[in-house]
């Protein structure tokens, strides 16, 4: 493994907590890259010291990524260029797509190195269905915005995951349980580590739980589905289908409001028949 590497960017997912689930790979790559990428290099500086080596690193974050990228992008014609993040798989809720991006528009090879990520571990630990999901990020903090984002996502059925910090977890809670309903969440914390810990309630109680102790670090926040939809009354099916006999004949006219209800057609064709007939 002493061989140099192609040049190219290299994105290395790191251990969100226990240094043990560096990935043998990653391990590699990051022991023979010429630069690292990274957000702190005080945390960066840590794992390298775990492995046993020392890399040289550049800052690369939030504040600094514009004016950085186009130099990042230029040395990787001829080096190879590792991207971690603090913690986790870069590019989630944070700036490494767009040099991703900029790095495969001027032809570099692009190399993903996967591994832990907080969002797809808080799904193992919360119970909550995995056949579909939708990845939040961070909420904003103002009131207003952060009740506004949750209304855009209120009726995806899907499990919500949501990046959030200690301080502001019991208001982020209780703006989801009045935005969505009290659906079954959880509350997943120091994932990886020691005092590992996943909390299941729905959003009230969890909002109740943490009002007066709000715990430390990052935290993800999984939250379930929204239910299946009531049916349809047959008045309202019988008035939906009067306002689209109006309109369309009636095949036409059922397929429309099977689709808008969630009727089965053919019942509802038989129903429009019936209608037009009398």
């Amino acid at each position: 493994m002493n061989a140099e590497l192609e040049p190219g960017l290299y994105i290395v997912a790191t251990p969100i907590g226990n240094l043990g689930d560096l990935t043998v790979r990653a391990r590699d790559v990051l022991s023979r890259a010429d630069v690292i990428a990274v957000e702190d290099s005080r945390v960066t500086a840590r794992l390298l010291q775990h492995i046993g080596v020392k890399r040289p690193m550049t800052p690369y974050h939030d504040h600094n990524a514009e004016s950085v990228r186009p130099g990042l992008v230029a040395r990787m014609g001829g080096e190879a260029v590792a991207l971690v993040s603090d913690a986790g798989t870069p590019l989630i809720s944070d700036p490494g797509y767009k040099l991703v991006r900029d790095a495969r528009a001027a032809g570099h090879a692009v190399v993903t190195i996967p591994g832990p990520c907080a969002a797809v571990a808080a799904l193992t630990l919360a119970g909550l269905p995995t056949d579909r999901f939708l990845f939040v990020g961070f909420l904003p903090a103002k009131a207003q915005a952060r009740a506004a984002a949750i209304a855009e996502v209120a009726g995806i059925r899907a499990t919500l995951v949501l990046y959030e910090s200690g301080p502001r977890l019991a208001a982020t809670l209780a703006a989801l349980a009045e935005g969505l309903g009290d659906r079954e969440a959880a509350v997943a914390r120091e994932i990886t580590k020691r005092f590992e810990e996943c909390v299941t309630d729905p959003l009230s109680i969890l909002a109740t739980r943490y009002a007066d102790a709000p715990p430390k670090g990052e935290i993800v926040i999984v939250v379930s589905p929204p239910g299946e939809p009531e049916a349809a009354s047959e008045d309202a099916a019988d008035a939906a289908l009067a306002e689209a006999l109006t309109r369309l004949p009636p095949g036409q006219a059922a397929s429309e409001v099977a689709k808008a209800l969630g009727i089965d057609r053919k019942a509802l064709y038989a129903r429009a028949l019936a209608l037009r007939g009398g």
